[in-house]
This record gives C-alpha cells, structure tokens and sequence, in this order.
C-alpha cells in the first residue's frame, strides 16, 4: 500500500489494491476523472512497475479543483519545491498550531495556492476539505492530530514523484474528461457519494444521473468503465444504494470500507459497533 500524499476524507487507499485488483490485466490508457487524493493510481502505478499485473500505456488524470492538479504537478515536476515548502511551514505551524494554520488558511482563501492547500490538507479536521457554498471559503477548523514531520513528507513526495511519472494533470470536469477515453482504456470513477453531499466539497453540483449517461457513452466506445459509490451502511442493515440504468453494469461487487470517517465525525463520542460500510464497486463488463 503506497502512503498518502494527501489527508483526504473518503480516500480509497486502504482499499486501492481490492480496486486495482478488478481491473483488466492489459489495457490501453487509463483515466482518472475524479482524482481526489490519488489513492488508485498510486496503487495501479505501483502494480504497473512492480507486479504481474494490470499493465498499461499511459495515465490521464483529473480534477475540477485547480489547486488540487497543481500539488500533483508539482510532485511531478517539481517536488522540491514541494518539500522546501513543507518543512519551512511545518515547522512554524509545531510552535503555534492554532495561529499558523488560521494564517495558511486565511492565505489559501486570498489566492488558492497549491503549497498552502497542501499544507492544509494535512492539518485541517481529519482530511475534510469543506468549502462554504455561498462564497467558496474553506472552512474546516485545525485538526488536533500532529502531522507528519518533514522528513517523512519529504520520502511520500519522493515516492510519488518516481510513481508518476508516466501520468499527466489536468483541471476539467468530469464531463469533458470522460469523452476522451477510447475503446481498450480504463476510468475509475469515484464520485461524490450520494448520501453525503451536504459534508464533502463539490458534491453539492453532483449529479449521479449524468454521471451514469457519461458512463454509458463510453461504454459504448468499448471503454471499461468502474464506479465506487455508496452501497450499504450499518454493518448491511442500511440500503443507501444508488440504482443505475438496468443494464449499465454487468458485474456489483461489495467492498469492505469499515466504519467510515463521516459516521465517526458525526458521532463523536459514541460507540461505533455494527456501523461498518460497504461500498459498491460497479463495473460495464
């Protein structure tokens, strides 16, 4: 398992080799259209490099959040900059946690710079990235972990940056993403899950039904398509299941995901026995 660049609710990295595993063994490209912390590519890159299988040409990857593409970029291209960062604000956020990351933030905010919101992604409330509708502010408080220190920043940077190579960044929507995508690729769709869209960032301009129509098109094309989205809640006592076009998948697998982040930030405090989730993992072939 390849540890994570980014603090990021809702990541698929304890998972991404279970994902990764269900892919075909050879395929042409693959795509990426909602990125979020890059959990899956990681883990297929890795299995590219390192293993058997799956094996591939080139990854093309995805995001509607600039600032997000631009921390990928920058561990491509320029990690260094990365890591010089990290360890000059890292170091000052130890001394005052409180002051500095109301500083990073109230900067973010100003000009949405990827260093900061790397930075932030480490240290805000366990990897909520929450963003105010009205205004765009981002508004997750300080989180009371200790990040990670530098030097090891520095290692998952280097890691990555070896990893990525045969990937490429770019800021679009999941819409146009997917149009590009032919006959023998892969995409791994990891949408907004529908039962929490009043908590993560973006999903509020969601839609699963136009997701499902993008998945059909390049069904179509002859693309593989595979979508993670929210199944059962509750140890499989709760259906929260999104049904798709009859037809769409041909195989529904259920994966283990635990007790997810969002139950335990709402339920602080209190006993999480029987609330394991599964999601669903759906594939067009």
């Amino acid at each position: 398992m390849i540890p994570a660049l980014l603090k990021w609710i809702g990541n698929k990295q304890r998972f991404s080799e279970t994902i990764v595993g269900y892919m075909p063994e050879q395929f042409n490209n693959y795509y990426e259209p909602f990125l979020g912390s890059g959990a899956v590519l990681a883990q297929l890159l890795y299995a590219d490099s390192e293993m058997f299988f799956p094996h591939f040409e080139h990854a093309y990857c995805s995001d509607i959040l600039p600032f997000l593409i631009d921390i990928f970029v920058l561990v491509k291209d320029n990690p260094d900059a990365l890591t010089s960062y990290y360890r000059k604000e890292i170091s000052e956020y130890y001394d005052d946690p409180v002051a500095k990351y109301d500083e990073i933030r109230d900067r973010f905010n100003g000009d949405h710079n990827a260093l900061d919101f790397c930075l932030l992604s480490r240290t805000c409330y366990s990897g909520v990235i929450r963003f105010r509708k009205a205004d765009g502010y981002m508004s997750t408080p300080r989180g009371p972990h200790n990040p990670i220190k530098p030097e090891s920043f520095e290692k998952r940077v280097q890691q990555w940056h070896n990893l990525i190579q045969k990937a490429d960044f770019r800021t679009e929507s999941y819409i146009d993403a997917m149009d590009r995508p032919q006959a023998g690729d892969v995409v791994y769709c990891d949408p907004p899950y529908t039962h929490s869209q009043s908590i993560i960032y973006g999903a509020q301009d969601f839609n699963v039904d136009t997701l499902f129509e993008k998945i059909a098109e390049c069904k179509d094309r002859g693309v593989y398509v595979m979508l993670s989205i929210n199944g059962m809640r509750d140890s499989k006592k709760k259906d929260i299941s999104v049904t798709p076009p009859d037809g769409l998948f041909e195989r529904q697998f259920l994966v283990d995901c635990g007790t997810s982040m969002i139950d335990r930030l709402q339920n602080t405090g209190e006993k999480m026995k029987d609330k394991k989730v599964d999601d669903q993992l759906l594939l067009t072939w």
